[in-house]
């Protein structure tokens, strides 16, 4: 039985008018709490948000954060983009006002089974794929949190007999204090978002807390693969593991080409690793994943080998954009990290030329050269990391700074042959020149498609 929590009457303040600021600030409103929303931004800059908040209700705090509306609360609810350590929340901790991330407040009123997923890399893909295999199943599936839809959009259309399958990231889980998925999963664990973790140790342990709250009931999924999750293993639920690289006692491995799960010393085949339609060995541990939490959370392997074989992959995520001259364009702006550029360059075998830069998260990119070494032709890097990837790759590829996407594509046309790649894979944060990843992937699928116009355009009209 989940905690709840009684919104009537409450005085709440939503910090950060995001799309998850922005539900978080007309859900409490709808259930009766006095709502206050504060964001950094002008309201010249949020018109149309602040209309329609002041049409239901919310009261405003716009270009800033005055530490006055931080005290005055019951409870406060911060969007994921908000830092931990903002000054007016640590004033608001120190007065014992509880301070949530959205997707605690969602938990306490979702019903039916939570499965929620984390991990550096893959957990787009993966909770993708697990919400595709269980509505296939014909469990009644929802499927939202850091993937692009809030948590509390859903608990209306939740049930007892609903599934919630939830991507969620280490900014989610720094403000969780009750939050408990029937079924977690770890994907893995590299270097990131070190621009707002001070350490690795306080990322990994951030990720974790994914199992603090669980049970002996509950469910932990496990890359057995990775030492840094194995060295991390939760102590309170039911563990079972994935792997591509060996049997596991308990849980999803390759076994002659076969996706095999095993529990309690029987095993059921749940698919066939050659009908995996996804690129990259990376891929193979995410179906894996995919599979046991699928199993796990009811779907029989019938559904899940049928889910698998028919999953298309999501946008922005090694996604296929056109083919122009005999040369391939891909789109993986949503490899957002070095660890998940490492995974989108491997995939290929080459030859590649591969886009990189936007902002710097603080992770070295050394790990990327002896692969674009061996697969690259050459590398453009744009936006404000530009200058310390260069640094960071020396003289293992050709690297020139295009500056921006456009100039990028430009030049990746014109240098490239038939049977080359052009990848998208940034290895950075997009918010140096976009509103975030989907907006730049958007982007260079358009500048990709003005290239393809062209490219198909008589040569008179080229010409003219």
């Amino acid at each position: 039985m989940r905690p709840g929590f009684d919104l009537a009457g409450k005085r709440v303040l939503v910090v950060g008018l995001a799309r998850t600021g922005v539900a978080v600030s007309l859900f409490a409103a709808g259930y009766g709490a006095t709502v206050t929303a504060t964001d950094e931004k002008p309201e010249s800059e949020l018109a149309e948000t602040a209309a329609k908040l002041r049409a239901a209700g919310v009261k405003l705090e716009l270009g800033g954060h005055p530490a006055a509306a931080f005290l005055d609360q019951d409870l406060i609810v911060v969007s994921p983009g908000v830092p931990a350590n903002l000054p007016a929340l640590v004033l608001a901790h120190l007065a014992a006002v509880p301070v949530w991330g959205e997707v605690e407040l969602a938990w306490r009123f979702l019903r039916g089974k939570l499965v929620a997923i984390t991990g550096s890399n893959g957990k787009t893909t993966t909770t993708s794929l697990v919400a595709h295999i269980l509505a296939g199943a014909g469990i009644p599936t929802l499927v939202g949190g850091n993937i692009g839809v809030p948590l509390l959009s859903l608990v209306e259309s939740s049930t007892d007999s609903s599934v919630t399958v939830a991507e969620i990231s280490s900014f989610q889980l720094e403000s969780i204090e009750k939050f408990r998925p029937e079924i977690g999963v770890l994907l893995n664990l590299t270097p990131d978002h070190l621009d707002r973790h001070a350490s690795f140790e306080e990322y990994a342990a951030t990720k974790v807390r994914l199992f603090e709250n669980q049970l002996e009931r509950d469910i932990a999924v496990l890359n057995a693969d990775d030492p840094e999750v194995t060295r991390r293993m939760p102590a309170r639920p039911q563990v079972f593991w994935f792997s591509r690289q060996k049997q596991v006692a308990q849980g999803a491995y390759l076994r002659d080409g076969q996706i095999v799960f095993r529990n309690d010393g029987s095993e059921v085949a749940l698919g066939r690793r050659d009908e995996i339609p996804l690129r990259g060995e990376h891929n193979v541990e995410n179906v894996l994943a995919a599979c046991a939490a699928a199993y796990l959370a009811g779907a029989t392997p019938a559904a899940i080998a049928t889910g698998v074989k028919t999953f298309r992959g999501v946008e922005h995520r090694l996604e296929f954009v056109a083919e122009v001259a005999g040369v391939k364009f891909y789109n993986d702006s949503k490899a957002t990290n070095v660890d998940a550029a490492l995974k989108a360059i491997e995939a290929f075998p080459g030859p590649l030329i591969v886009i990189l830069g936007g902002k710097d998260k603080g992770s070295p990119y050394t790990p990327l050269k002896e692969p674009l070494r061996e697969r690259a032709r050459m590398v453009l890097v744009i936006g404000a990391a530009a200058e310390k990837i260069a640094a960071d790759l020396g003289d293992a590829v050709v690297v020139e700074n295009a500056r921006t996407l456009e100039r990028a594509i430009q030049i990746a046309s014109d240098r490239a042959r038939p049977g080359d790649v052009v990848l998208l894979a940034p290895a950075c944060s997009s918010f140096d020149q976009f509103e975030n990843y989907e907006h730049r992937g958007r982007a260079f699928k358009e500048l990709v498609g003005k290239l393809e116009s062209q490219s198909a355009a008589p040569a008179s009209a080229r010409k003219g």
